[in-house]
């Protein structure tokens, strides 16, 4: 969840002029960042040989 000073941020960090796809984009990768940080601080991971097997197996598919 976004928070207003993290909104406030995101809006420091887009130049004088944005259109409204531009602050949504800006909004939504802020806030899938911080999705992932949070899962990642809760040990919700997946280690890199894990996904190196899952994109074996789906190339293995095709």
């Amino acid at each position: 969840m976004l928070t207003k000073r993290t909104l406030m941020q995101s809006i420091d960090n887009l130049p004088d002029s944005f259109t409204i796809d531009e602050l949504i984009d800006q909004l939504i990768f802020v806030e899938k960042v911080e999705m992932g940080i949070k899962e990642s601080e809760e040990g919700k991971t997946i280690s890199n040989d894990d996904v190196r097997k899952m994109i074996e197996k789906w190339s293995a598919l095709n």
